[in-house]
């Protein structure tokens, strides 16, 4: 599978997770591109935490305005009715509790829930973001990743490595391989992604996990 293919894999089932009306948080990195693929008929407000609400698609080649963009940089739209404001209100909407979901990338996920997003020790970033209040402040986390690192480690853990984001935060993670919940600390596999199988799934996860799969 495509690196593209896989993101929209991904993306599309995010979006699935979505109601009318809801407020909706897209974190960077491949987290904007759920805005790609809200499904028709559902009309949500996606806020990016730069500061704009009703954020768009991302704009077709050669339509993109330079002054609009999403939380990681990259080019953005905005619908109409959609506003701009600073970082003060932006948090106060996160902070407030007034975001039903927010999208985020991660590091590592374990299988109690735990999120590390934010640090590699020893390597240089610009910041831990928004993520510790995204995580604290939004009503549902869903958490959209490669299942494996670059070297084919899973990032599936059984207890994170890296520094932690939040604890026991996540309630959704959503892979290229698969979809789990949790709940009070216990990780199930809800769904697997098209032609993968479970035994793949085990193979490259090394969390424990409770198979709540349909039959």
């Amino acid at each position: 599978m495509s690196k593209e293919k896989m993101i929209e894999t991904m993306a599309r089932r995010v979006a699935k997770e979505f109601e009318n009306g809801d407020l909706v948080n897209l974190g960077i990195g491949m987290p904007t591109q759920v805005s790609n693929y809200i499904p028709a008929g559902i009309e949500v407000i996606l806020q990016s935490e730069n500061g704009m609400l009703k954020m768009g698609p991302t704009p077709k080649e050669g339509k993109a305005n330079p002054r609009i963009t999403n939380a990681g940089g990259q080019p953005s739209s905005v619908l109409e009715g959609g506003m701009f404001f600073d970082s003060a209100f932006s948090f106060s909407l996160i902070r407030g509790g007034h975001v039903d979901i927010t999208v985020l990338g991660a590091l590592e996920v374990d299988e109690q829930g735990n999120l590390a997003n934010w640090i590699i020790p020893g390597k240089l970033v610009p910041g831990m973001g928004g993520a510790m209040d995204l995580v604290n402040g939004v009503k549902k986390v869903i958490i959209m990743m490669e299942h494996t690192d670059k070297h084919g480690n899973s990032k599936v853990k059984k207890q994170c490595s890296l520094p932690l984001t939040g604890i026991k935060c996540v309630d959704l993670l959503i892979t290229e391989l698969g979809v789990f919940c949790f709940d009070n600390g216990k990780m199930t596999l809800i769904e697997l992604q098209p032609n993968v199988t479970l035994d793949e799934l085990k193979a490259k996860t090394e969390a424990t996990f409770e198979n709540g799969l349909r039959s």
